[in-house]
């Protein structure tokens, strides 16, 4: 695109153990590889022949179902754990990754990835994350969502790093698989594997503990957490009553995302489309008993309720922080609930959409902690009052930065600045694709579609104001101002582009 600008085996095997369940429900993704392999007219063709992965002045390709992967980007922007000139250990106050571009890619069009678990899906799912990996190996993207034909100036990568739990649970083999017959040489670097090793960390050799997974309800279907850090565990010699304890984040990341079936800020009271949780009923129960524990924050039609009186008898979350409440309260219940549960410790973040929500995290436990009911303490018992909040990009720059260094891939002289970042919209050129009236898919017509029906469901397109909610730049901006920096850069760089406002000048 042309514009201005020897643990690692082992936990890798571990992986392989943790992913076989979650893949034995899969069929092998024959249609799509065909044509990225052998369908010259194919729009996903790309010629393996001419394809140089050792080419160090290639981009690093990252990819999410969304926005969430960003905190990932945002940590190896970040990233400073060696002298660049040496690349000894220690800190040189210059970013490791400081002359690597990147290209980031979020599949917003088909999130959320984690509801094509339940929806019995798994085959669509690994379609989609084999199209996202053909992407950053490929040069073809659109301008805009308006462009007829495909441009294919796009640089192709060295390296892929899946930046999202849900797709290194159900993917990450299929990619690694897929990439061995194209007879290039590139590493695909996961979250889950890196999120197991950070979470064991925090932990002593002989220590008792909970561990909490927060993820997606895919990844948690998956086991792909519990697998790794409990067969990690064994390998690394922790002798500790270690236990696990899952929890499905359902609508979290969806929240954040501004998905309009589990939130809308235009809201002033519940919607017939909501598939958030319910009060008193359906797999996510919002209980009445637990209404003060919750604690849900009301104001700024937050919550959505069918009367202005004390009663709700209807009740939607409408704001992240209340899905993050409902799902922490719901988690400790859990874990109180167990005989001879251990206290919680570490809560891994299992889901890339949930660091933006950190702040929230740390307080919602805090107030869990300190939560009373006829003057005892309901929770202390179960938690650490420091719960070490566990995210597991640190881990993934360290892989990358390990594969780089001993591969010779370090680019000489390349430039951050020149990062470049992409997001899957529904093409409205393809007359299958059905929207609804914000220009989304619809839930039906997302999890609906079968695999193996070989089109372009999406066109992926560069970021801009047209694509990427308010809401969501405000806290890309908040949360990880580096990365919204490199963001802004790619707009104002480039003329072709529409150019992405200031986010003082963002009006919700």
């Amino acid at each position: 695109m042309k514009f201005n600008r020897n643990f690692l085996c082992c936990i890798s095997a571990v992986l392989v153990f943790s992913t076989t369940e979650s893949r034995a429900q899969n069929t092998k993704p024959e249609a799509i590889e065909n044509a990225i392999l052998k369908d010259k007219k194919n729009f996903y063709y790309i010629d393996f022949k001419k394809y140089n992965a050792a080419d160090p002045s290639l981009p690093i390709g990252v990819f999410d179902s969304g926005t969430g992967g960003l905190t990932i980007l945002n940590t190896l922007v970040q990233f400073d754990q060696h002298n660049n000139a040496t690349k000894f250990a220690g800190k040189d106050n210059i970013p490791d990754f400081a002359k690597e571009k990147f290209i980031y890619l979020a599949d917003q069009a088909n999130m959320p990835y984690g509801n094509y678990y339940s929806e019995k899906k798994n085959d669509l799912l690994v379609e989609h994350i084999i199209k996202d990996a053909q992407f950053l190996l490929s040069d073809k993207y659109y301008l805009n969502n308006t462009t007829k034909n495909y441009s294919s100036d796009k640089q192709k990568v060295k390296a892929i790093v899946i930046a999202c739990n849900t797709a290194t649970a159900y993917g990450k083999e299929y990619i690694e698989d897929f990439i061995k017959t194209t007879g290039i040489n590139l590493k695909v670097i996961g979250v889950i594997d890196a999120g197991a090793q950070g979470t064991l960390d925090v932990f002593k050799k002989d220590e008792n503990g909970s561990i909490g997974v927060f993820a997606t309800v895919g990844t948690i279907a998956s086991k792909g957490y519990e697998n790794t850090i409990l067969a990690l565990k064994d390998k690394l010699g922790y002798k500790g009553n270690l236990q696990v304890y899952n929890q499905g984040g359902y609508g979290l990341a969806e929240a954040v995302d501004e998905e309009p079936d589990f939130i809308n800020r235009k809201a002033i009271a519940p919607t017939a489309n909501y598939r958030g949780p319910k009060l008193d009923s359906g797999a996510y129960k919002i209980e009445r008993t637990l209404l003060d524990v919750y604690n849900f924050d009301f104001s700024n039609h937050k919550m959505l309720c069918d009367s202005k009186s004390d009663e709700c008898g209807n009740m939607q979350l409408n704001a992240a922080d209340n899905y993050a409440r409902y799902h922490l309260v719901s988690l400790m219940e859990k874990i109180r609930n167990t005989k001879g549960a251990q206290p919680l410790k570490a809560l891994v973040l299992g889901c890339t959409h949930y660091p933006f929500l950190i702040s929230d995290i740390r307080k919602i436990l805090s107030d869990l902690y300190n939560f009373q009911k006829n003057g005892n303490f309901i929770y202390r018992t179960f938690m650490n009052k420091d719960i070490q909040i566990i995210d597991p990009a640190i881990n993934v720059a360290t892989e990358l930065y390990t594969y780089l260094n001993k591969q010779h891939l370090f680019n000489p002289a390349g430039n951050m600045n020149a990062s470049e970042f992409f997001i899957s919209i529904p093409n409205a050129d393809n007359k299958t694709v059905i929207t609804d009236k914000e220009g989304r898919f619809t839930y039906n017509y997302k999890y609906g579609r079968n695999a193996g029906e070989i089109q372009e469901y999406v066109k992926v397109v560069p970021f801009s104001r047209n694509n990427i909610p308010a809401e969501t730049l405000d806290r890309i901006k908040t949360v990880i101002p580096s990365t919204y920096e490199l963001i802004k850069k790619f707009h104002t760089d480039n003329s072709k582009l529409l150019t992405l406002p200031e986010a003082e000048k963002i009006k919700p």
